[in-house]
């Protein structure tokens, strides 16, 4: 069964949309982050970790929680504010893809594909210092997202030069 143009695009449009959605999550999510960051900014991270644990009814003895009190004593009012800074810059990033995508441009397609593309390097890494679903899931899912847009992205070039093939030998 062969689909017509119309159906093509529709799926398209439908599957730029899901992957512009969950662009619009991520940024939600890591702009949450930098405003709980910018939270703990003049607080006592180490007491706020340390009472978090203890409404956990984690031991303190354990080694997950002596490194997550380790690194909380580590935390600087001028890191936090740098992660601040940087969730937000990251999060401007996931709503402009996003939107772009949403209204289905040409750059925010680019834009998807070389975002992604600059994610591998640090999602295998994650992969090689401990392999979980969720890091595999992660790792393949970009993957799929990558390869999808580059899909489009050809799908977008075929159609201009046919347009353009068109109109030059004046075919309809």
């Amino acid at each position: 069964m062969k689909l017509s143009i119309a159906d093509s695009h529709r799926r398209q449009r439908r599957a730029i949309r899901a992957v512009a959605l969950l662009e619009l999550t991520k940024g939600i999510f890591v702009l949450l982050m930098g405003m709980c960051a910018l939270f703990l900014v003049r607080q006592d991270v180490w007491l706020l970790a340390e009472s978090l644990l203890a409404a956990l009814h984690i031991n303190t003895d354990r080694h997950f929680a002596l490194v997550f009190l380790d690194f909380a004593d580590n935390l600087t009012d001028a890191r936090l504010w740098a992660a601040a800074r940087i969730a937000f810059a990251y999060a401007g990033l996931r709503f402009i893809e996003s939107y772009g995508l949403w209204k289905e441009r040409a750059w925010a397609e680019w834009m998807a594909v070389i975002s992604g593309t600059l994610l591998f390097p640090f999602e295998i890494r994650e992969l090689v210092h401990g392999l979980t679903i969720w890091r595999a899931l992660i790792f393949l899912g970009n993957i799929a997202i990558v390869l999808y847009m580059i899909h489009v992205l050809q799908v977008s070039r075929r159609e201009r030069r046919e347009a353009a093939s068109k109109r030059f030998t004046g075919g309809p």
